[in-house]
């Protein structure tokens, strides 16, 4: 079960590392189009076009900032851990899928199966974390029972 852990948590590190890359390429060249701008004789239309790559920038430095926090998030799980107990770094499974209790980097493949990472702050996380096998509880409609905290 180590390795999985382990699996699962390099996947979360190359989503955010995958996302980081994208986002920065979005911003240099957002930031190209930006400095490639020649003003014309309609200063408008230049104003307007650098404002609209200024909020691109802007709105994609947000991403980042967010990308970071999923960074230092992911730092302070340990996926050598064992326990009983669901915690941030957890595979829990249950009726209803396999789920890896991290950061929120949607469905994960690992060893053939099937998990969702997923943040202990989300709704079904909040629900998971410091529970046992055998715990039952409702979301969205759907019963769930935890099988097996790992």
């Amino acid at each position: 079960m180590a390795a999985l852990k382990e699996q699962l948590y390099q996947l979360c590190n190359d989503y955010i590392s995958k996302r980081e890359a994208e986002i920065k390429k979005v911003i240099a060249d957002a930031q190209e189009a930006a400095a490639n701008e020649t003003k014309s004789s309609a200063g408008d239309k230049y104003e307007t076009g650098r404002e609209m790559m200024q909020q691109e920038i802007t709105q994609n430095q947000g991403r980042l900032n967010e990308l970071n926090q999923l960074k230092a998030t992911l730092k302070h799980i340990t996926p050598t851990q064992k326990g009983a107990v669901a915690l941030p770094g957890s595979i829990v499974y249950t009726n209803n899928g396999n789920f890896y209790v991290a950061i929120s980097a949607g469905p994960l493949k690992a060893e053939g199966t099937s998990f969702y990472a997923i943040s202990a702050a989300s709704p079904i996380g909040s629900k998971l974390i410091g529970q046992t096998a055998g715990y039952s509880f409702d979301l969205n409609g759907k019963k769930f029972t935890v099988g097996e905290v790992v």
